[in-house]
């Protein structure tokens, strides 16, 4: 198993090392193995889940609701818990969509009218 260090996993997942730190902390990632000096190692698991989270941030999700969704996960809930978690976050996610393409569509229509 290749073992990466932070540089290489920030470089690898596209966050800032900072940001892995406070992943960490916030218990949405690891707990990350440690060398016998203590450094951080990432596995190729870790950056699955960074990439993960960063994926669901991207989505708009909070860190509440990350934190909920490792929850499910650690705690071993039923696929339904996870699946209905899922669809409840990608209903809201549909909501912003529909928001944005109404917003797309005043701005084009005022650039129409300027133009």
């Amino acid at each position: 198993m290749t073992a990466l260090t932070p540089a290489a996993a920030a470089d690898r997942t596209g966050v800032s090392i900072d940001t892995l730190r406070y992943y960490e902390r916030e218990g949405l990632i690891g707990p990350i193995r440690r060398s016998g000096g203590g450094r951080r190692e990432y596995t190729e698991d870790d950056v699955f889940w960074i990439g993960l989270v960063t994926c669901f941030r991207d989505a708009g999700l909070g860190i509440a609701d990350l934190r909920g969704f490792v929850a499910i996960l650690r705690a071993e809930h039923s696929p339904q818990a996870r699946v209905a978690f899922l669809r409840e976050r990608r209903a809201a996610l549909e909501q912003r969509v529909a928001a944005l393409r109404q917003a797309m569509q005043v701005l084009d229509e005022k650039i129409a009218y300027y133009s």
